[in-house]
C-alpha cells in the first residue's frame, strides 16, 4: 500500500492564463502560469482557484493536478487543470481568457507516495481521471515532481485506466493518456462508447484473474467509489481512493469536507478530505 505524503507549504500565488480550452462538452482544461506553485505540487495534490473579477462567487473551487509544464531548460512553469462547469464557479473560469489573472492557493492537501511493484488500476468516474495522468506519468518514471524524481525501475509493472462516463460526449483527455502510454477501457452510462455500464464493472475481470491488480486507486462520484471500496474488499485487493468532498476552504478551517474514516482502535472518527485527505486508504473509509 503506497502512503500519501504532504510536500512544500501551500501558498497565495497570482497565476497567468495560458491556455483555456474546451476538450469535452462542459469540460475545460486552463494552463497557468505559476512556477512557484508548478515546483512544488505533485500528484494527488490541489489548488483552490478563484477567477479574481469578482466576489460572486466568493469562495475557490478545488482543482485536482493535472500536469506540469516545464520550459526547455527544464524548470517547472505552468500546471494544467481540468474541470467540468457544474455551477457558478467553474462557469466563471470558463470564460477567463488568456493573459488574465487568477488567484491560486496551494499545493493542498496530501499527494501520491510511492508506486507497488505490480500492476496498477485507475478507476475514474465523471472528472475523476484528473489526478491520474500526473501519477501514472510519474510512476513510469517519465516525470518528476516537487523535486522528487521517480526512476522506472521503481515503477510498477503496468498501468492503466478504466474511465467512466456518462457519454461519449464527456471523455476527456483520451489522447493525454495515450501519449503518456496509459492504456484507457471506456464505459458509458448510455453505450455510446465502450462497454455499457459502470467503470467498476471493467474491472471485475483484473480482480479475479490469475494475477490481480498489486494497487487500484478511485476517484470519482462517491457513489462510484463506495462501489468500488466494497469490491476491493471483497476480493481482498489493496486500494486507494481520492475523495471529491464539497471544499468551502481548503485548508481545514470551515470543516464542510469531513468524511467518516476508521481509527485503529475500530471506531470512526471525521477527518478533513482537504488536509488530511483528500487520499484515503479504501478499506477505512466508512460508507452509510
Amino acid at each position: 500500500m503506497t502512503d500519501a505524503v504532504r510536500t512544500g507549504t501551500a501558498g497565495q500565488y497570482e497565476a497567468t492564463v495560458l491556455e483555456n480550452r474546451s476538450i469535452a462538452e462542459r469540460t475545460f482544461r486552463i494552463r497557468l502560469e505559476c512556477p512557484g506553485l508548478a515546483a512544488a505540487i505533485r500528484p494527488g495534490q490541489f489548488v483552490m482557484v478563484r477567477t479574481g473579477r469578482t466576489l460572486d462567487p466568493l469562495l475557490g473551487r478545488p482543482f485536482a493536478l493535472y500536469e506540469v509544464h516545464r520550459d526547455p531548460q527544464g524548470v517547472p512553469k505552468s500546471i494544467d487543470l481540468v474541470y467540468l462547469v457544474l455551477g457558478r464557479g467553474t462557469e466563471a473560469l470558463s470564460r477567463v481568457s488568456v493573459g488574465d489573472r487568477l488567484s491560486c492557493w496551494g499545493p493542498l492537501g496530501n499527494g501520491f507516495s510511492d508506486p507497488p511493484r505490480g500492476d496498477v488500476v485507475f478507476v475514474a468516474g465523471g472528472i475523476g481521471q484528473t489526478p491520474f495522468l500526473s501519477l501514472g506519468r510519474w510512476w513510469k518514471g517519465d516525470e518528476s515532481y516537487a523535486g522528487i524524481e521517480r526512476h522506472r525501475a521503481d515503477g510498477p509493472r503496468s498501468i492503466r485506466l478504466l474511465y467512466g462516463v456518462r457519454s461519449k460526449s464527456l471523455l476527456a483527455g483520451l489522447d493525454d493518456f495515450e501519449r503518456a502510454g496509459i492504456p484507457v477501457q471506456v464505459a458509458t452510462d448510455d453505450g455510446s462508447a465502450g462497454h455499457q455500464g459502470f467503470a467498476t464493472d471493467l474491472l471485475e475481470p483484473l480482480l479475479t484473474g490469475s494475477i490481480p491488480p498489486a494497487l487500484v486507486i478511485g476517484c470519482g462520484p462517491s457513489p462510484m467509489l463506495r462501489t468500488l471500496a466494497r469490491r476491493l474488499a471483497a476480493a481482498g485487493c489493496p486500494g486507494l481512493l481520492s475523495l471529491e468532498n464539497h471544499m468551502a476552504c481548503g485548508f481545514g478551517v470551515c470543516f464542510s469536507c469531513v468524511a467518516p474514516i476508521l481509527q485503529d482502535d475500530g471506531s470512526s472518527d471525521l477527518r478533513r478530505v482537504c488536509v488530511e485527505g483528500p487520499i484515503f486508504d479504501a478499506a477505512r473509509v466508512v460508507w452509510s
